[in-house]
Parts: structure tokens; sequence; C-alpha cells
């Protein structure tokens, strides 16, 4: 039994740039180009009305960008596949573009085989990463989330600095000594430590202190 064939289509605003695309395609077995549109609304209202099974979306393009569109061709009846074919791999774009439902994230330089690779296994509904674009994705998930400290953990964390114990926090802050401690063990939990001088130090190292004298 023939694999069935898939639809296609190109949404590009370089005209050459889809012409080359399309090129590339043109003798590829078990894949068809069923239409082609120059910016991101042409491109979803062809979506809607074609129903192809993966369309090769670019980013930047005029009337609607590539994530807008993306978002709305996710959201219509059609269940295409979105596959950004882009210039751009900067960290926002990625990231915007997976989010508004992108399945794929190609980049231009791409191979004819990483292509046409690319669109069968977005045809059948799987993650496609460029390599480039997927080692900035895991470099990004190893890098350590940034730790914010709410401003009443600021002040308690500032009066540990300056020395004082708990009860004298509680006095300075207007708040019960053992909401301080409670303020205090979310501070460590945070800042992954386990004692009052460590936390200022660790604080003032990452800026969310200021620096200042010795801790008590």
């Amino acid at each position: 039994m023939n694999e069935r064939t898939i639809r296609v289509v190109l949404v590009d605003d370089h005209v050459v740039m889809r012409a080359g695309v399309a090129a590339l395609l043109a003798a590829e077995r078990g894949i068809e180009i069923v239409g082609e549109a120059g910016d991101g609304r042409e491109g979803a209202e062809l979506v809607e009305r074609l129903e192809p099974d993966v369309v090769l979306l670019d980013l930047r393009m005029p009337e609607l960008d590539g994530v807008s569109a993306t978002a709305r061709i996710v959201a219509g009846p059609a269940p295409t596949r979105v596959l950004i074919l882009t210039t751009y791999d900067t960290d926002e774009e990625i990231e915007r573009a997976v989010e508004a439902g992108a399945v794929g994230y190609l980049l231009k330089d791409a191979t004819r085989a990483q292509l046409v690779d690319a669109i069968r296994a977005a045809a059948r509904g799987e993650t496609v990463l460029a390599p480039r674009v997927a080692e900035r994705l895991v470099a990004r998930m190893r890098r350590p989330a940034p730790v914010t400290l709410t401003p009443r953990e600021v002040d308690v964390l500032t009066a540990v600095a300056d020395g004082l114990s708990n009860a004298e926090i509680g006095d300075r802050l207007f708040i019960g000594e053992a909401t301080v401690k409670t303020h205090l063990l979310r501070v460590f939990a945070k800042l992954d430590v386990s004692d009052r001088t460590r936390a200022v130090v660790v604080a003032m190292e990452r800026g969310l202190l200021p620096r200042r004298g010795s801790v008590r």
C-alpha cells in the first residue's frame, strides 16, 4: 500500500526562497506543494482553505508574522502541523514559535534531506528541531533559573546582614518572630543554603542584596 502524499503549503515573503524550496521538493515522492503565500495572513487563510498536512512558515513577514500565523493555524479546525523555516535562531524567536504551537523549527541552511525528513516527521506530529536550535534549547534548560526575593524577604535578609537577631528583626519590621523565621526558611530554600550568614553572602554574590560589612 502506497504511503499517503503529504500536502504542503509554503509561506514566505521572499519569492526566491519559496521558489528554491519548491524546487527542492518538486522531485520528492510523497510530498506535494499545494499552495504558496507571501505573508502570514494570506498563509493562514490558505491553510484554512486547503487544509494541508504541513505548512512551512517563515517567522518575519508582513501583515501577520510567523508566530501570530502559527497561533491562528493551530487554533483552526484543520490538523495542519506548523514547521518554522527561518534564518533566525535566537532564544526568544524559538520560544515564541514553540509556545504558539509549532511542532518544528528548521533553519534555512538545512539540506534537502534534512528538509524532507523534517516535513515527514512534522506530518507524523513529531517534534523537529535543527541541531543548532536543539543545542540552544538544551543550554537554556541547563541554565539555573534566576532567583528572586520578595521585598519582605529582602528586608529580613538586610536586617540579618545588619547583625540583628530574629527578635530584633521582628521589632524593626513590626512582624512576629515566627514570621521572620518563615521568611528566612523561604530564603534558605531559594538560595539553597542552610544558615543565615551563607544566605547573606550568596544573596550579595547574586546581586540580590547590596554588598556590606561582615555578618555576625
